[in-house]
């Protein structure tokens, strides 16, 4: 069934999910306070790379079940069914996520509602949001108790986005059981395709849907510090660090999924997702349960440090005067997002270190010269590695795990090479005379 669907947020879990509900045959709205944005999308343009998405809006803007706006009222008027998913930032100088874009679409939207209406959160809010916001929507709205607010949180991959929201592995909604009256109905008109396909549908409450995500969240951070750990034992061992995990991962309990060792997660979800997980079990009085993830952020910004440590290694102690390559600046490949990206802070220490930086990334250019416009950004693999002393491979886009040492021979000042995420093939750099350094195993002289 069909319905009118209004998406408040227009960025990258926004437009994502207006786009994808376009295409699941809904008419979908999406609203933003950004007006350039909002004309971007409009003429078709994506403010962000994701594989896959630029088609999908570009064909539900021109069979007109998809259109963009500024005006709640217009939302209002026009959808009863509204999704809300801006951005939760962590807080300046707090842990604590910042909740005012989510506060903000509920105060300038509800008093609108006149007439029955759902509003499912897709925004990642700490446990206790929803109930809050459900209560704040019925003291505004005109429609009161007749309004409902149920979580529906996002379980978005980058560089997956389009897929993971058209055939995700699961669907989690959240209800407030004292109003829950047309909010899983609803749901499950809008996801009627997607239940076709047999996909695991989870009713709960408002709080284990909150919690759900964060705890993901939490899981898979967790277990990627912990790879990072034994990848610092085994530097301390003479050990390798991935046949380890390739070993442990045979554990079908464990698994080999991120297991891969290296400079660490970052990105705009799991390092302020656990923070603002630890600030929030603390508000509620369960702050010794989560103390283990300050570890696992301590952990995980370790890793910088040691890469740095590695490349002032490899060019001799000392990195005042050293040119070093840098290839990767996004958090993860297929993407072009650098917010909290351990790849361009690499690069930023580096520099403050005293070596001169060049950076190249297929698509996280322009933000990453936005974040940090010192560093020097060349126009290829070959150009960032020219007269370089040591190349850093920081994130593991197909194009440098295919490189080839042959290509920069002739290219670099020294043939040393960092293999930063572990995802280089280390006896074809050492057969050809590279110096191979690997995150995790022991100095591998070439």
């Amino acid at each position: 069934m069909s319905r009118r669907i209004a998406v408040f947020g227009t960025g990258y879990l926004g437009a994502t999910h207006a786009a994808c509900m376009a295409d699941l045959g809904h008419e979908v709205l999406g609203v933003d306070v950004d007006e350039a944005k909002l004309a971007k999308l409009s003429a078709g343009e994506l403010p962000f790379y994701e594989p896959g998405l630029d088609d999908v809006l570009e064909r539900n803007l021109a069979n007109g079940r998809l259109r963009f706006t500024s005006s709640y009222s217009e939302a209002a008027d026009f959808a009863d069914v509204h999704f809300v998913g801006v951005g939760t930032p962590q807080r300046k100088g707090e842990f604590a996520a910042d909740l005012s874009y989510v506060d903000a679409v509920i105060e300038n939207l509800a008093p609108l509602l006149h007439r029955p209406a759902v509003i499912f959160g897709k925004s990642t809010v700490p446990v206790g949001t929803a109930e809050r916001l459900g209560e704040r929507a019925r003291a505004l709205a005109p429609a009161g108790s007749e309004v409902e607010v149920a979580w529906n949180p996002e379980f978005l991959r980058e560089g997956f986005a389009v897929q993971d929201t058209l055939h995700p592995d699961r669907i989690v909604l959240g209800v407030d059981r004292r109003f829950a009256v047309r909010s899983e109905d609803v749901a499950r008109e809008v996801y009627s395709q997607l239940l076709d396909e047999d996909i695991p549908f989870l009713v709960t409450d408002l709080a284990t849907a909150e919690l759900v995500k964060t705890a993901a969240n939490a899981f898979l951070a967790t277990k990627i510090s912990f790879i990072n750990a034994m990848a610092e034992v085994c530097e301390a061992a003479g050990a390798d660090v991935t046949v380890l995990a390739d070993a442990i991962g045979h554990d079908a309990r464990i698994g080999r999924r991120f297991l891969n060792a290296g400079i660490g997660f970052g990105g705009g979800c799991l390092p302020k997702d656990i923070r603002a997980f630890m600030a929030r079990a603390g508000e509620i009085g369960a702050d010794e349960a989560l103390t283990f993830l300050r570890e696992v952020d301590n952990i995980n910004m370790r890793r910088r440090t040691r890469m740095v440590e590695l490349a002032r290694e490899a060019v001799g102690g000392s990195l005042i005067g050293s040119r070093i390559a840098v290839l990767g600046a996004a958090f993860k490949p297929d993407s072009d997002d650098v917010r909290d990206s351990p790849a361009l802070n690499i690069a930023g220490q580096l520099q403050l270190q005293g070596a001169s930086v060049s950076v190249f990334d297929p698509k996280a250019m322009d933000n990453s010269r936005k974040l940090f416009p010192t560093l020097n950004y060349a126009a290829s693999i070959e150009d960032a590695c020219s007269g370089a002393d040591v190349v850093l491979v920081l994130t593991e886009w197909s194009q440098f795990r295919e490189l080839k040492p042959t290509s920069l021979d002739s290219v670099v000042r020294g043939k040393t090479i960092v293999d930063g995420r572990n995802c280089l093939n280390a006896a074809m750099w050492i057969q050809s005379g590279w110096d191979f350094r690997a995150v995790g195993v022991s100095k591998r002289a070439g």
